[in-house]
């Protein structure tokens, strides 16, 4: 079954970072999860982490 993962870190309007993360199979429309955070280090610190995760688990990057 083919599968995706995407990461992307953004500003909010309200001045706070957000970690968004979306899965699922490739033709569907997939979950999404959002994070907020006030520091951009905290969530480049969560991104490192589940992207070393995924990796373990076989993702690569495309």
């Amino acid at each position: 079954m083919a599968r995706y993962y995407a990461m992307s870190i953004e500003a909010t309007l309200f001045g706070d970072v957000c970690l968004t993360r979306r899965w699922g199979r490739i033709g569907a429309r997939g979950q999404a999860r959002q994070h907020h955070f006030e520091r951009e280090e905290d969530a480049v610190l969560l991104f490192l982490e589940l992207l070393r995760r995924k990796r373990m688990r076989g993702y690569r990057p495309q």
